[in-house]
């Protein structure tokens, strides 16, 4: 099968969010949107009401909920990226101060927030540093998961390519999320955060840059290494998953939970890119088809330690009534990556 005349198999909305959608859209791109929204009260009412029932529609698990996390999570992104310099027209950003994007992002991040909570149990830990060790020898070397498993043995080269293409979304800008918590006071915690970043930037040379060797992994897939490219294709849980980061980083509270989901990441990603590497080789698919795991593999194992003993230690040690927050990032982080895989499989099996 050609993947690439296979494509337009996105995710679809149905017909009713789609409008939505592309209401939302003439918003961003109007030349001044909030005179807009001041001139047109009724129009931006209307939408602000259809955005409304979207939310009870995805948070009550109703028959639509589907597309209506889809919904949600694509509108989450396309505000959330405006946060990020894509090297494209610079009228693109004309609202990214905009009043009422701030006041819709606000509203839905929220209510989604509200929801992802209750996935979660919050609790204390009692003791942080064993909670946070006791993770990470699980997850460094966890049990083979079904999704792992049949990611590693079974997908064919088709669905290696849609893997790509859905996870491209994320790996073509990765590490954006970091690069936004290590301004402030100097010290052996930033420090740390912007050695990892700077690995991760290819300590910064172009063609070590982990997003380079993604766009290589996609060249030689036959792919397009284009940003965005196959968003259309990118399940909610995925776009969750990016746009939880988004969260986090854009919130100084939020920062213990976010080093706690940094953790997880950083801990859990040799294994899981294990499982995607097996698979290229299997399908014999060069080097450069799999040069991003491998890079990851070699990298994140020491990363993780590094984000264990220099980042999460002493920050437990200097916020001890607050280290729980590091726990609950980690954890919220693991379900919500867990979650993403398998919609990612799910979407596969689908082809």
């Amino acid at each position: 099968m050609d993947f690439n005349a296979d494509k337009n198999s996105s995710v679809v909305l149905d017909y009713a969010y789609h409008d939505l959608e592309g209401e939302f859209l003439d918003l961003v791109n109007c030349d001044d949107l909030d005179r807009f929204v001041t001139q047109n009260p009724i129009k931006t009412e209307n939408f602000n009401t259809a955005v409304d029932e979207c939310l009870s529609n995805a948070f009550e698990n109703n028959e639509r909920c589907s597309d209506a996390h889809l919904f949600i999570q694509r509108l989450l992104y396309r505000i959330n990226r405006l946060k990020l310099f894509w090297y494209d027209e610079l009228e693109n950003y004309s609202n990214e101060n905009s009043t009422f994007l701030f006041l819709l992002h606000l509203k839905v991040e929220n209510a989604w927030q509200d929801w992802e909570k209750k996935n979660i149990v919050c609790f204390n830990p009692g003791n942080s540093i064993t909670a946070l060790q006791d993770r990470v020898k699980e997850d460094i070397q966890p049990e083979p998961s079904s999704d792992g498993l049949f990611i590693r043995n079974t997908i064919s080269k088709c669905e290696y390519q849609h893997l790509l293409a859905i996870t491209s979304i994320d790996g073509l800008v990765e590490a954006s999320q970091l690069s936004r918590m290590l301004g402030g006071v100097g010290n052996e915690v930033q420090t740390m955060l912007t050695r990892i970043l700077w690995e991760e930037y290819g300590s910064g040379k172009l063609h070590r840059k982990h997003s380079t060797h993604f766009a290589s992994m996609l060249d030689e897939c036959n792919l397009d290494a284009t940003p965005e490219a196959y968003l259309d294709i990118v399940p909610w849980e995925v776009l969750a998953n990016f746009n939880h980061s988004f969260f986090l980083s854009e919130r100084k509270r939020k920062y213990l939970y976010y080093i706690g989901g940094l953790l997880y990441t950083e801990v859990s990603v040799p294994a899981a890119f294990e499982n995607i590497k097996v698979a290229g080789e299997r399908l014999k698919v060069g080097d450069r088809g799999v040069s991003y795991w491998a890079i990851h593999i070699a990298e994140d194992i020491r990363h993780g330690q590094w984000m264990l003993d220099d980042v999460v230690l002493p920050l437990v040690e200097k916020y001890r009534k607050n280290a729980w927050e590091i726990v609950q990032g980690y954890d919220q982080q693991k379900f919500i990556s867990t979650r993403s895989t398998s919609a990612i499989v799910k979407s596969i099996s689908l082809l």
